[in-house]
């Protein structure tokens, strides 16, 4: 039996890839580059600023200046962190519909705590949430199992009592080797391009409401 469900953020609870293009065009216009369009930043964005100063810059984290980069991107990101991110459609009513069946949510994230507290603060939804396990809770982020054991253990549940949403291949590695069911939230970034549906993921869906409908039959 289900009883809890643990989120993924950026592209999953929220559609934050705004902001986080609008880091990126920054520094690209900084230096005469012209802005990319957020349809050619959006499937990167769940993979943070690694993924954006792949696809802005082709700088992988083994690049010189990369870490100078890296840093300069996140203060611009830091300085309009909630300017244009909003919760996808559907997901206030989700939230509302889990609470209202008394099961406990939570969010399991990559992005730095410094991020993710205030943006969820900012979004309404911070003080809703049962456990909030961000990249820098544990010594491993996904995909390692690590933060999705961490979220279960602070909700005093067994990793199977617990549902896994979200957007991106790792979260469905981690969630396999914390022996967690997982569904993808296949309306998010999905990351590289590769086919959501070989993942392994026990079902997808294609809104926030329609796990609404999965839930109670679980």
């Amino acid at each position: 039996m289900i009883r809890a469900v643990l989120f993924d953020l950026d592209g999953t609870l929220a559609d934050t890839a705004p902001d986080l293009g609008s880091a990126l065009n920054r520094q690209r216009t900084a230096r005469g580059l012209p802005a990319l369009p957020i349809a050619e930043i959006r499937p990167h964005a769940s993979a943070g600023a690694r993924g954006l100063l792949k696809v802005g810059f082709q700088m992988d984290p083994d690049a010189p200046g990369y870490d100078s980069m890296r840093e300069e991107f996140l203060a611009f990101y830091a300085e309009q962190l909630c300017r244009d991110t909003r919760l996808f459609p559907g997901v206030e009513q989700l939230l509302d519909g889990l609470e209202a069946w008394g099961l406990r949510w939570g969010v399991v994230t990559n992005k730095p705590a410094r991020f993710t507290l205030p943006l969820l603060d900012l979004l309404g939804i911070g003080k809703r949430a049962a456990c909030v396990v961000s990249g820098d809770t544990t010594l491993h982020p996904k995909p390692h199992p690590a933060p999705l054991l961490a979220a279960s253990e602070a909700l005093g549940l067994a990793p199977q009592e617990c549902l896994y949403v979200g957007d991106d291949r790792r979260d469905v590695e981690a969630s396999s080797a914390a022996g967690m069911p997982c569904i993808v939230a296949s309306y998010g970034y999905l990351g590289n391009g590769s086919d959501p549906a070989d993942w392994g993921a026990a079902r997808m869906v294609a809104s926030p409401l329609d796990l609404l409908q999965l839930i109670p039959g679980w």
